[in-house]
């Protein structure tokens, strides 16, 4: 880390936003109650009526723009879970949160004493919003105080620490979801439904494109212990997702590039990489993501009948699906699905009923070894075989 140590950041982990207590939208713009929560499908499965179980109680470990923003709002929407601790730095902030959202004082907790949640019946699960090179820490220590863990993407930042979580997690006999929201968006899950039934006939090619112009050049996402890469770590990853998912295989090989334009910004970490993923029916992926270009977010899967494209296709919102089949066009309206909100009650589903998990430990474990040959390839300008 550069200029701080580990604990100096913990203490001063989102304080950068200087008007926090009004980061977070309005109680008014999240009372309506999101699809996701109630009876409905989840990956397949009929979930119960709500008046069958007790919501699980969520700590939000981390109080950066994710918790405030997306996270802590979607907790309002819920029907299967419910906000009931935080674990911050800032014990002000992680206070102000607490009485906006009626959770009580004693359930706030610091990063020293983060442990104790062990004694306390009001959490049951923690969601992890921190800085990447702090998700195995927490996820594992959280795993040993008993709580299930709903941890953020990346998983972490190598695939040791990904196996240590995944783990701790089994050695705990806990839960461990990764947050990919997407698998949990109706847009997506329609998305992958039609290229799994070859709708489109067999699909020949994926293109997935993810980009946005980083700011502040001293934030974390540009310092490598922290963030683990650029902005592979960051947004390429959605593209990556988006290829395994949208073909529903696994890549034999990876070819990628990474090249930055303002050397000064981008020292430690990646601006740019593009990669191409090989997989076992003869498609080919190709993917970019960029800290350094404004507004790219799309993704397309093709066959001889025709394609799928979403447009934004990444975003907590707005999402936009456009089909092309049978010589016709369809477009759908912007989503308004809570992304957030059902990736949290499809997790609680999962303990609650003790079924499967849609993105567990395993999953991000693969992600983190396809981004590990990918930087492999940059440096080495050869094609990496994944195994």
């Amino acid at each position: 880390m550069r200029d701080h140590t580990r604990r100096d950041f913990l203490k001063s982990f989102g304080g950068a936003a200087a008007a926090w207590p009004f980061a977070g939208r309005s109680m008014a713009q999240h009372g309506e109650v999101a699809e996701a929560a109630g009876q409905r499908r989840v990956s397949g499965s009929v979930l119960m009526p709500p008046d069958q179980w007790k919501p699980l109680g969520y700590a939000v470990v981390g109080i950066g723009s994710i918790a405030m923003g997306e996270v802590m709002p979607a907790l309002t929407k819920t029907k299967r879970s419910r906000l009931t601790g935080f674990v911050s730095g800032h014990p002000d902030k992680a206070r102000h949160f607490a009485q906006l959202y009626g959770v009580p004082e004693n359930n706030i907790y610091n990063y020293d004493n983060y442990d104790q949640i062990a004694s306390n019946p009001d959490i049951d699960a923690v969601y992890i919003a921190l800085p990447n090179s702090m998700h195995a820490e927490y996820t594992i220590r959280g795993a040993k105080a008993g709580k299930h863990v709903l941890c953020e993407k990346p998983m972490c930042t190598s695939v040791k620490d990904g196996e240590a979580m995944i783990a701790a997690c089994r050695a705990a006999n806990r839960r461990l979801m990764i947050a990919y929201r997407l698998h949990y968006e109706q847009y997506n899950l329609e998305a992958m439904k039609m290229c799994h039934e070859k709708q489109f006939g067999p699909i020949k090619m994926v293109d997935a494109e993810f980009s946005f112009v980083i700011g502040n050049p001293k934030q974390w996402r540009l310092d490598e212990s922290l963030a683990g890469g650029g902005s592979m770590m960051d947004i390429g990853i959605y593209c990556l997702q988006a290829a395994r998912y949208l073909t529903g295989e696994e890549p034999l090989s990876v070819y990628a590039q990474t090249w930055s334009s303002d050397p000064g910004k981008f020292s430690e970490v990646e601006e740019n990489i593009s990669f191409l993923l090989s997989f076992p029916s003869g498609v080919i992926a190709n993917c970019y993501s960029s800290y350094g270009i404004d507004g790219m977010d799309r993704y397309r899967a093709a066959g001889p009948q025709g394609w799928i494209e979403m447009e934004p296709a990444f975003v907590y919102s707005g999402l936009v699906q456009r089909i092309y089949k049978d010589g016709k066009f369809t477009t759908t309206w912007p989503s308004t699905w809570d992304q957030f909100a059902a990736e949290i009650d499809a997790f609680s589903a999962a303990v609650q009923l003790n079924r499967d998990i849609a993105t567990p430990g395993e999953e991000g474990l693969r992600d983190m070894k396809i981004i590990a040959a990918c930087y492999q390839s940059a440096r080495t300008r050869q094609s990496v075989a994944l195994t």
